[in-house]
């Protein structure tokens, strides 16, 4: 029980931010705007990181498309840790370890998934 919960409040926190995240990526947020030029990253970038959390993020809580998960889960640490490298490069300071923290509840989610959740790579014999 207590892994289930687990499981469910880094997942429904996780896809949340990532929500939030998609809708101001896409929405051209000054703030957005304005955080990808800091960073040096070009805005094409923020639209196609926008669209990506929001697949990545209703992937993670639909019940089926398990080894879409896998995919989900890889790329949302591969944007948190490529996020803390340019923050950090950047000088932004503590601002910068935020998606650590989203990595580490990632991993959480990641390691508490239920069976159901799940990806078996089966191997075959020929």
């Amino acid at each position: 029980m207590k892994r289930s919960v687990t499981y469910w409040l880094t997942t429904g926190l996780v896809a949340a931010l990532s929500v939030f995240a998609a809708l101001t990526y896409l929405s051209g947020s000054p703030q957005a705007v304005e955080g990808f030029a800091h960073v040096g990253y070009p805005q094409q970038l923020r639209i196609i990181l926008g669209i990506a959390k929001l697949l990545g993020a209703i992937t993670l809580v639909v019940p089926s498309l398990v080894r879409l998960k896998e995919w989900a889960y890889a790329g949302f640490a591969f944007a948190w840790i490529s996020a803390f490298v340019a923050h950090y490069s950047a000088n932004d300071g503590p601002k910068a370890f935020m998606p650590l923290i989203l990595l580490v509840l990632l991993v959480v989610s990641y390691v508490t998934r239920p069976a159901s959740r799940q990806w078996s790579a089966r191997v075959r014999t020929v």
